[in-house]
């Protein structure tokens, strides 16, 4: 990210953060103390220092987002010098990035670019017709971009915003009509607005989320694209919207008859069609929570602008600055004052005759202050010097007299040459200092980079040692299921999941047709409340995404679906299916999904080789011409649920029918039709008959309990198994 801290970078900062990137920050400004909240590591550099390649191969970016119009950096009035310094910035910035030879350059442009108005939605093909210094320093900007994407084959994307507005915090974050007519209301009571002027409205975290699909995307069609609401509003419309929120009568609006129809609104639809467009806050959302905070701040909003300094303010100013620039001068004509006296004495003394009080004086000058002042002091010298001569000859006798010009050349000549060493030296050691300064600039920079780089490396290699998340962790745990008994298997699973995603509430699911599916094991009582049994094709949303074998995220919150989802697949048909509740929003991310989508495959290998073995052994482990488990296989499962219950992972509940021992293959086929797939029959080794139900407690047993007895096998619920 490359721009001033800001509402708009905020927002983007957010989105990119929560959807698991690692981000950058170059601020464009030397103040460490500006705060970037979910910034890895930031860079206080100007966009024009001499380290930006070196920050730029130190970080290796795969994104550069570079916030250009909206870079709070810069003024967005007619600031010739802002305009400059963003120019030569940006091509720095790109020169550097150029270097890398990877990577996407993202340049933000706005509707700025457009200031004559169009009757029809302006699209991407429409020349710019930018008219004040900042606007042309954005259009500018997007040529720079082009040209480093058609002459050096650099990946660019220029996105002109259409509009951003956003909620003022303070009265500088103001800079759209809506923030306008909102003041305007609050300080004067009246909205002037054109009904012939229209646009449309883009709020920022929409922005971001658009901003974001582009950062996102492996490829692009087209290097510029416009991106709009598609909202259209015109002045009068908002308002009058409003004047809505105001107390009736407080605020009036008036038309405004200036001949500024300027309508601008941009067509994005290359952007939706790649892309899509969804407006997550429309302006009638926003609107209100703007008015109502500028209310709730009136005294900061409502404040006067200071008005111009007056101009004897000003007067005075310009004449502060040209005493200080007299100043030299005064001070020599004081000096000279002195000095003539001493030469006048010095005419007729025995002892100082000789002496030269002019010279020296205009040594003295060209000494301490250079060549122009010693230029002023020869001629104040030379003045004084035919001043004196005059008081015995005549002025012309005067000007005839050569001696008086080899004196005057001799005064030039050494006052001149002594200035001139003078200025010289002093644009040496200036020049010097300035050298010392920015080589020892540069050397400041190096070791900031040198640090940052070192604090990376630190972090970086503590995350791949000790987190969680690392695949190596991620592998060590889901191992852990082989150590298990093939019955035990996707009760422990659901442990797993619960502890390599950090959350408590997991629950796994068995697929049992194309639209059933039945709780098998969960860790609390969060994760059990979709309910034993589910028809899993009603919840379409989560549905959609776990056909297409994609992680359902719940970003909208909605208290019916878990907030994380994913499928586990096995020959083309759903198994499983695993769900997490308990994730805090800034973990909803897609790294967060990524993990999940390894983790189900980790599981799977786990669950197949179970499967697998059971049914290599299942002649071995059922009674021959029955669907009733033998002894051994039925006391392992009964064990595996046991504690598995006990650990609060599932519930169930055992029933001990009375059957003959002839009669034990006709009750088997009679029972299994009054049973869950998901339930088992088998005996123990005392001979009994039983009936093993999962996720069922002792309470909801006796539903099955009654069938049992209404068809004639006398059976009882077993409180405690002993097995």
């Amino acid at each position: 990210m490359v721009g001033g801290a800001g509402s708009f970078l905020e927002a983007l900062v957010g989105k990119i953060k929560k959807e698991g990137h690692r981000i950058y920050i170059l601020t464009g400004s030397r103040d460490p103390m500006v705060q970037y909240p979910h910034v890895f590591e930031k860079y206080c550099f100007p966009y024009d220092s001499d380290c930006i390649k070196e920050i730029c191969e130190s970080v290796n970016p795969d994104v550069v987002v570079y916030m250009g119009a909206y870079d709070t950096n810069f003024s967005y009035g007619p600031n010739k010098h802002d305009a400059v310094s963003y120019a030569a910035g940006l091509l720095n910035v790109l020169s550097a990035f150029s270097t890398i030879g990877r990577g996407k350059f993202i340049y933000l442009s706005s509707e700025q670019v457009y200031q004559v108005s169009q009757s029809a939605d302006i699209s991407e093909m429409e020349p710019v017709t930018a008219g004040d210094d900042w606007s042309l320093a954005v259009a500018q900007g997007e040529e720079m971009c082009l040209n480093y994407h058609y002459n050096k084959g650099m990946d660019v994307a220029i996105l002109r915003m259409d509009h951003i507005y956003e909620i003022p915090k303070r009265l500088s974050d103001i800079h759209e009509v809506c923030g306008f007519f909102c003041l305007e209301a609050l300080r004067e009571g009246r909205i002037k607005a054109n009904e012939g002027r229209r646009f449309s409205m883009l709020y920022v975290d929409d922005a971001a989320e658009f901003i974001y699909q582009v950062v996102h995307s492996r490829e692009h069609r087209w290097p510029l694209y416009n991106v709009s609401s598609g909202e259209v509003i015109s002045e009068m419309a908002l308002a009058e919207m409003i004047q809505k929120l105001f107390a009736e009568g407080e605020v009036a609006v008036e038309t405004d008859e200036a001949d500024l129809d300027i309508s601008v609104v941009l067509n994005s639809r290359p952007f939706a069609e790649e892309f899509g467009i969804r407006i997550f806050h429309p302006i009638e959302e926003i609107v209100p929570r703007i008015v109502r905070y500028m209310q709730q701040h009136k005294p900061e909003f409502a404040l006067k602008q200071t008005r111009r300094e007056s101009f004897f303010s000003r007067l005075t100013g310009k004449i502060g600055q040209v005493i200080q620039v007299l100043i030299p001068f005064v001070e020599n004509m004081i000096c000279f004052i002195p000095f003539f006296m001493l030469n006048n004495r010095a005419v007729g003394s025995e002892y100082f005759s000789k002496l030269d009080f002019y010279l020296l004086y205009v040594l003295l000058f060209s000494v301490v202050y250079g060549q122009q002042q010693a230029t002023f002091s020869a001629i104040l010298a030379v003045a004084g010097y035919c001043f004196r001569q005059m008081y015995d000859r005549s002025g012309f006798d005067v000007l005839l007299d050569y001696s008086t010009y080899v004196w005057v050349a001799q005064l030039f000549i050494v006052g001149l040459t002594v200035g001139y060493m003078h200025d010289r030296i002093h644009t040496l050691e200036m020049e010097s200092r300035h050298e010392i300064d920015f080589l020892s600039d540069q050397l400041v920079d190096i070791q900031d980079i040198n640090q940052s780089n070192v604090r990376m490396k630190n972090v970086l290699e503590t995350q791949v040692i000790n987190q969680n998340d690392s695949f190596g962790k991620i592998y060590e745990i889901t191992s852990t299921l082989e150590r298990y008994a093939p019955e035990e298997v996707l009760f422990y699973a659901a442990e797993v999941v619960s502890k390599l995603v950090d959350s408590p509430d997991v629950a796994i699911y068995t697929v049992a047709n194309r639209s059933y599916a039945r709780l098998f094991s969960a860790t609390s009582k969060e994760a059990r409340t979709l309910g034993n049994s589910i028809e899993y094709v009603k919840y379409e949303k989560m549905n959609d995404c776990l056909q297409n074998r994609k992680v359902y995220i719940n970003r909208e919150m909605d208290e019916r679906y878990p907030l994380m989802a994913n499928a586990i697949y096995s020959e083309e048909e759903m198994q499983l299916i695993l769900m997490v509740w308990g994730i805090p929003w800034e973990r909803m991310t897609l790294g967060q999904a990524n993990m999940l989508v390894i983790i189900g495959y980790l599981i799977q290998n786990a669950v197949v080789r179970a499967n697998r073995y059971l049914a290599a052994l299942e002649e071995q482990r059922y009674l021959q011409g029955t669907n009733i488990l033998g002894a051994d296989a039925f006391t392992s499962l009964a064990s595996a649920y046991l504690v598995a219950w006990r650990k609060g992972l599932t519930e169930c509940a055992f029933i001990h029918v009375e059957v003959e021992d002839d009669q034990v293959q006709e009750a088997g086929r009679a029972l299994a039709k009054m049973m869950r797939q998901s339930d088992f029959l088998g005996q123990l080794k005392d001979g009994g008959l039983y009936a093993l139900l999962s996720n069922t407690s002792n309470t909801d047993a006796s539903f099955v309990l009654n069938r049992f007895n209404e068809a004639g096998y006398k059976s009882r619920v077993v409180e405690e198994m002993d097995l």
